[in-house]
């Protein structure tokens, strides 16, 4: 077993990985250990924008209070504001740097998304601003001495010492063999689970892995319930969802029903940019009410030059299935597309063990509430990947020896056992925990996921049997928490409770061997 030692290591390089890392970089040596290569990530394939009050006319108060809005009650306000304020600083930061957002008349260009009240959403590359943003910061990591990357690596075991991080063990996809990482800080920017669902705007990579790494460290969940369903998303028989960002709307794209009427404008007044558990739930039900499976997104009445300069790639994608973004009703339906809760931490990104940090997507730091705001997620990438890095260069090497654990194998001969639950785990989370959900399908997806994670729940040694227990446990613990979250809120909702319930204005959390706990919300 190959044993290397960093003063921090970093899983994921999404836009929160390599946030973290490059700042890290500055403290220490750094290590980015990644599934896949580099630039695989839901960050790179994020279309829509980063949100940030720099417009004059706009502020971060007001930020926070659309961030609040859309949230349903659930965010802990200091977080809001730590990422408001300082998500300003770091855009700006980024500029100072080089990175190139889109302008007009040496202005930039902000853009309207679902939730907002203010035109604050930044765009580099038209539709292509996670590809743009995370390629930016991939050429300051490349540059960096001190960080070294390990692709098709994957983490597999979080390695502890007196409830403080020592290490991390990995696999090795390219050689086949086991390494240990000695560390005192990991941070995990491993993304979201969305790929646990049939249909999901995800890249394959987003199974949630790192959320099961942490859990089965003792670390503390929260708020699992809360799925964000995007709600347009191209649906074709046979084909995967593939997303049609929310700045289509923004720029005044229609939601048309199976009769080719708009029906946004009679449920919210802010019609198709309502937030986006809104919207999705809308569209479910007009789905219910027709005989096909998919709703009409149409662009038509729009200027089609301006449609075309402003989403070249999403375009350039249509024409390949043969549409065109501006004369055809272009199919879609809701698809699953990010995980609000996630590993709960503290405003450094710190979880409730020593040197466990987290950011991103698979972090749970009190901002999103019960639903994310649009374009808040690459924000508080970049916030939060920066305040992980800082704390972490704060903590001082243990001292402990590091044992070897029992490697990791892996045994292509399982590959298609995992393939089968897969499959099976992916029908049950679409049918039972979807957009909308009751008790009867919750206590049924509850019953079958704890079978296999049962089944699959002892030290296995071989990393398809790890995928598999890793996927059906994530899967049974969001089914555990939409089952006690008795009311609808955000992206959580139940036809058997159809209100908001004042009781339930809380984190639900999720810790290994402990009872499920109720955390007030922080002010």
């Amino acid at each position: 077993m190959q044993i290397l030692e960093f003063d921090t290591v970093v899983i994921g390089s999404g836009l929160a990985g390599l946030s973290a890392a490059y700042h890290s970089s500055k403290y220490g040596r750094v290590a980015i250990v990644t599934k896949s290569q580099l630039d695989v990530s839901n960050s790179y394939y994020a279309q829509g924008g980063i949100a940030a009050a720099i417009a004059d006319e706009d502020s971060p108060e007001q930020h926070a209070h659309d961030t609040l809005v859309t949230g349903r009650g659930i965010c802990d306000h200091d977080a809001v504001d730590v990422l408001v304020n300082e998500g300003r600083e770091r855009v700006h930061e980024l500029i100072d740097l080089g990175m190139q957002f889109d302008k007009e008349n040496g202005e930039f260009v902000l853009g309207l998304e679902g939730g907002h009240t203010k035109r604050r959403i930044l765009h580099a590359g038209g539709d292509a601003t996670g590809k743009e943003l995370t390629l930016f910061k991939l050429r300051l990591i490349r540059e960096n001495k001190n960080v070294e990357a390990f692709e098709y690596v994957v983490a597999v075991k979080l390695l502890k010492h007196h409830n403080a991080i020592v290490g991390l063990q990995a696999y090795d996809f390219k050689t086949n063999e086991n390494i240990l990482f000695k560390t005192k800080a990991v941070i995990v920017a491993t993304g979201g689970l969305s790929r646990v669902f049939a249909r999901s705007t995800n890249p394959h990579t987003a199974t949630g892995d790192g959320i099961a790494l942490a859990y089965d460290a003792g670390a503390r969940l929260a708020d699992l319930e809360f799925v964000q369903f995007h709600p347009s998303a191209l649906c074709l028989p046979g084909k995967e969802a593939y997303l049609i960002s929310e700045a289509v709307r923004g720029e005044g794209a229609w939601l048309l029903n199976s009769k080719g009427e708009r029906f946004m404008k009679d449920i919210h007044p802010l019609a198709e940019l309502a937030p986006r558990d809104v919207v999705a739930y809308s569209i479910f039900r007009q789905i219910q009410k027709s005989d096909v499976e998919r709703i009409y997104l149409s662009l038509k009445h729009l200027d089609k030059e301006k449609i075309r300069n402003r989403f070249k790639n999403i375009d350039r994608h249509l024409r390949e299935f043969g549409f065109d973004l501006t004369e055809d009703n272009l199919p879609i339906a809701p698809a699953a597309h990010y995980m609000v809760g996630g590993i709960r931490t503290n405003l450094d990104a710190e979880t409730n063990i020593s040197g466990l940090f987290v950011c991103g997507e698979a972090a749970s730091t009190g901002v999103m509430g019960a639903n994310r705001l649009a374009s808040n997620s690459l924000l508080e990438c970049l916030v939060f990947g920066k305040r992980a890095s800082e704390k972490a260069a704060k903590l001082v090497a243990s001292e402990h020896l590091v044992e070897k654990p029992e490697p990791i194998t892996l045994d292509a001969g399982n590959e298609q056992l995992f393939l089968t639950y897969q499959h099976e785990v992916a029908q049950i989370m679409s049918k039972k925990l979807g957009i909308v959900r009751n008790r009867e399908d919750l206590e049924a997806a509850l019953s079958r996921l704890s079978e296999i994670v049962s089944e699959f729940d002892k030290d296995q040694n071989e990393y398809n049997l790890i995928k598999i227990r890793n996927m059906s446990l994530i899967s049974k613990l969001i089914a555990q928490s939409a089952l006690i979250r008795e009311e609808s809120r955000g992206g959580h909702i139940r036809e058997d409770f159809q209100k908001e319930n004042p009781d339930f204005k809380t984190h639900i959390i999720q810790q290994k061997n402990k009872n499920i706990e109720f955390e007030p919300i922080r002010k």
